[in-house]
């Protein structure tokens, strides 16, 4: 399970710039890295944030408003089949908001379960 951080950049400016009150993932990931230990760095982009994995943690980065429909997410689980989680989840009365469909790391779907609670379950692919 990877916990989700938000980072915010001020609207309408890149998350490179340095000029701005705003933090990016530059700033912040230092500070993940030493909790993960030796643990692999991977950013990638997807949509409209810059993401940074590391050990457990799952590094968000965007503009409030990029930042805005991802909030609702408790988690990233990462699982070993997409199929058999969204037939749970679906089984048990959840929905399924989004997917499964590809990732910038394989694939993944957001799933609403009974209670509310707003999961994204990921499948790598080594």
């Amino acid at each position: 399970m990877l916990a989700r951080v938000y980072v915010e950049s001020r609207d309408g400016e890149s998350l490179d710039d340095e000029s701005r009150d705003g933090e990016s993932l530059d700033d912040v990931l230092p500070l993940y890295q030493r909790l993960a230990g030796d643990a692999p760095t991977r950013r990638f982009a997807f949509r409209d944030v810059e993401l940074a994995w590391v050990g457990p943690f799952l590094l968000v980065a965007g503009t409030p408003a990029a930042l805005a429909p991802l909030r609702n997410r408790a988690a990233t689980v990462l699982v070993d089949d997409l199929d058999v989680v969204a037939e749970a989840i679906i089984s048990a009365g959840g929905v399924l908001i989004e997917g499964p469909g590809e990732a910038p790391n394989g694939s993944r779907l957001i799933a609403e379960h009974p209670d509310g609670t707003v999961f994204e379950y990921l499948h790598i692919v080594t």
